[in-house]
């Protein structure tokens, strides 16, 4: 027995543990359910807790390095202490509930490029090796969130990419540490004069930011720079909305003039309800050359993330190599996917779990 204990220090003959979720398919600000399965080793083990987390992979600039890193950005005990005997099995149900900004990683049922989350498990053994355990789930966009990807179909665009970056957006109340951007090609009607858009969503329970970020070309007399627009609608409001009408008004005016500083207020057929705001931020470029074409973290108005204020921190070294396979499907994330967003991409629900559109 002492002997099967010190092979259990080292991980060897100890407690199993594997998650199984009841929906693997969940939007922001919902309820993720499931159960955790523990199985005994050759051995009693005093189990310390059993913990589940939301993992994904964030962008960090400094200067002009850009590295990507791990993080965990919720974080839930699902048990406490218990003695777990020889070969037992113990079930333990969970409901967590998701972030309401969390990323999105799907759209109609298709992976969005770029974008990962998981589930991880973390089953703390005293005395010996942690075990885990790690399951991917999808997150599916708000009903408010697909009016406006769904206008950005009608109108042309062509998906490029999505990534997360570290930091916080001006003038947005943000809870997690990080936002996702969702990078788009123009069409013709704007390609001349804007090299892509970039669209974030930071939900809340009672309404939606919608920022984009259009990088403007240089002309022959003017630089490029940056022109940021803001949208801030209930839940409500975004499903009335005529997005393809104000997203267009919103690029004709980046096309035609975007000064920087240019700034505009409630103008939107939908301010009367208070809420909406519509407004344009300029930002020159900063030279850097990272993929979006600009320097910062995103824009110029945001404030780098450390990693020591990520919620839950960033997983440790050993947690990363442990899960770095999970994430290895999104590193190749250049250029234009063709089958999400390529061409008219549009139509089925939510609910039907299929690919009924050309998402």
């Amino acid at each position: 027995m002492v002997f099967k204990r010190m092979l259990g220090a080292l991980g060897v003959g100890g407690p199993s543990v594997d998650t199984v979720l009841a929906t693997p398919r969940v939007r922001p600000g919902g309820i993720l359910t499931g159960e955790v399965r523990v199985k005994g080793g050759d051995f009693a083990s005093e189990i310390e807790y059993v913990a589940l987390g939301l993992v994904t992979r964030v962008e960090i600039e400094a200067g002009d390095a850009e590295h990507t890193g791990t993080t965990e950005f919720f974080h839930a005990h699902v048990s406490g202490p218990f003695l777990l005997g020889e070969g037992e099995y113990r079930t333990i149900p969970f409901q967590l509930h998701v972030p309401w900004e969390t990323p999105v990683t799907e759209i109609h049922g298709r992976h969005l490029h770029g974008a990962s989350v998981g589930v991880r498990t973390e089953l703390s053994v005293a005395k010996a090796v942690d075990k885990g355990d790690l399951d991917p789930v999808s997150v599916a966009p708000l009903p408010s969130q697909e009016q406006v990807l769904e206008a950005f179909a009608r109108l042309g665009f062509h998906f490029r990419s999505a990534d997360l970056e570290a930091g916080h957006i001006h003038g947005v109340h943000q809870q997690l540490p990080f936002y996702q951007e969702i990078e788009f090609h123009p069409p013709g009607e704007w390609a001349g004069r804007v090299n892509e858009v970039e669209l974030t969503f930071v939900a809340s329970p009672g309404g939606l930011d919608v920022v984009l970020e259009a990088d403007k070309r240089a002309r022959l007399f003017s630089p490029g720079h940056d022109v940021v627009g803001r949208f801030q609608v209930t839940h409500e409001q975004a499903m009335r909305m005529d997005w393809a009408a104000e997203i267009g008004r919103w690029l004709d005016g980046v096309a035609h003039g975007g000064h920087r500083g240019h700034h505009v207020m409630g103008h939107g057929p939908y301010d009367h309800h208070g809420h909406v705001a519509y407004e344009h931020h300029g930002h020159p470029h900063h030279g850097h050359g990272d993929h979006h074409g600009h320097g910062g973290p995103g824009w110029g108005a945001v404030a780098a993330a450390g990693a020591a204020g990520l919620v839950g921190g960033w997983v440790a070294a050993e947690v990363a190599d442990e899960i770095g396979d999970f994430f290895e499907g999104d590193d190749d994330r250049g250029g234009d996917d063709g089958g999400l967003f390529g061409g008219d991409f549009g139509g089925g629900d939510f609910g039907d779990g299929g690919n009924d559109g050309d998402w």
